[in-house]
């Protein structure tokens, strides 16, 4: 697995962390770096995805809610929401990262994450959310 790979699963599990902890960013990353550590470059661009989901929340929110008919983005699933939410901080702020492989490593981490049919789901929404992205 890459260090890419790692850093967005660890970027899930520090949003998952925050959500359902009722944590404050900071501590939620300081706790998690206590028990795991990534090699340098991975925890930057976990903290890059970490930082960057949690500061433009609303924004992703709203983006999200806007393409996903019939759910309501309270209603998802906490891992679904948050893997749907860091894809789409990517896919709006991350240029360097192809849209592609955005969708591509969403859909791998909600296969082992998710429920049995995230998967599918997590790619429908960001179909939707990369349209015209390039």
């Amino acid at each position: 697995m890459g260090i890419r790979r790692r850093s967005r699963e660890s970027a899930l599990k520090i949003l998952y962390s925050r959500e359902v902890g009722q944590l404050p960013i900071q501590e939620a990353l300081e706790s998690y770096w206590e028990f795991y550590e990534e090699p340098d470059s991975g925890q930057e661009f976990t903290e890059r995805i970490v930082l960057g989901t949690a500061e433009r929340l609303e924004e992703l929110d709203k983006a999200i809610q806007e393409v996903s008919t019939h759910w309501r983005i309270g209603r998802m699933a906490v891992v679904d929401r948050n893997i749907l939410r860091m894809a789409a901080y990517e896919l709006f702020h991350i240029a360097e990262v192809p849209k592609r492989v955005t969708l591509n490593e969403a859909i791998e981490i909600a296969k082992r994450y998710g429920a049995e049919d995230s998967w599918a789901f997590i790619n429908g929404i960001l179909d939707k959310l990369a349209e015209g992205k390039d």
